[in-house]
C-alpha cells in the first residue's frame, strides 16, 4: 500500500513538474517575442518659466541678489553701508521688496533659461486628463510637442508620432482612449475619441 503511494505521488510530481514548465515555456516565447520600448522621460520646456504668470522662485542654497548694496553706495547709503552692511543684509523690509524684482530680472537675464527660449519658440502647455491618464502638449502656433503622457494604474499606453500629428491612446481590457493632436493645414488642436 505504502508503494501504491510512493508510485501516485511520483506520477503527481512530474505530471506537474511538466504542466509548470510546458506553462513557462509558452509564456516565455510569447514574452520574448513581444517588443517593449524603454519608458523615456520627457523633458519639461521652459515654457511656463517665460510666462508672465510664473512667480520668483527662490533657493535655500543661493542668497536673493540683493538691490542694497548698489543703493548703499549713494550719498545717504555710506552711513548705512557702514554701520549696517550686515544688518541691510538681514533686515526684511527692504531684501523682501526687492526680491520679486531681483526675482524677475533673474529670470529674464538667466543665460541658459534665455538662450533655450530663443532658441526654440515655445507655444502654451495644455494638459488633458481622460479615462485611462494624462497627456501633456506644448501648442505652438503651427505645430506641437508631447511634453507628458502617464497612464493610470491597470492601462496600458502607446504613443504614435508623425509630422503632422501625434497619437496617444490609452487601453483596458477592451477599452480605448485616444487623444488626438494635429496641425496639418491648421493651427493644432486636440481630438479625444472614447470607445
Amino acid at each position: 500500500m505504502q508503494r501504491r503511494g510512493l508510485v501516485h505521488g511520483l506520477a503527481w510530481t512530474l505530471a506537474t513538474g511538466a504542466a509548470v514548465t510546458l506553462s513557462w515555456w509558452g509564456v516565455h516565447t510569447v514574452m520574448t517575442g513581444t517588443a517593449y520600448d524603454r519608458p523615456r522621460a520627457l523633458p519639461i520646456t521652459g515654457a511656463a518659466e517665460n510666462s508672465p504668470e510664473a512667480s520668483p522662485r527662490s533657493s535655500s542654497t543661493q542668497r536673493p541678489r540683493t538691490t542694497p548694496k548698489p543703493s548703499g553706495p549713494d550719498g545717504s547709503g555710506e552711513d548705512e553701508g557702514k554701520g549696517g552692511t550686515a544688518g541691510g543684509d538681514t533686515s526684511g523690509g527692504s531684501p523682501s521688496g526687492s526680491a520679486p524684482g531681483d526675482g524677475d530680472t533673474s529670470d529674464g537675464g538667466g543665460g541658459s533659461d534665455g538662450s533655450d527660449a530663443d532658441a526654440k519658440p515655445s507655444g502654451d502647455v495644455k494638459s488633458y486628463t481622460v479615462s485611462g491618464g494624462r497627456v501633456a502638449f506644448e501648442m505652438g502656433a503651427d505645430s506641437a510637442e508631447l511634453v507628458s503622457a502617464t497612464p493610470d494604474s491597470g492601462w496600458q499606453m502607446q504613443v504614435w508620432k508623425q509630422p503632422e500629428w501625434i497619437r496617444v491612446t490609452f487601453t483596458q481590457g477592451g477599452r480605448e482612449v485616444s487623444v488626438f493632436c494635429t496641425w496639418h493645414d491648421h493651427e493644432p488642436m486636440v481630438e479625444i475619441d472614447d470607445r
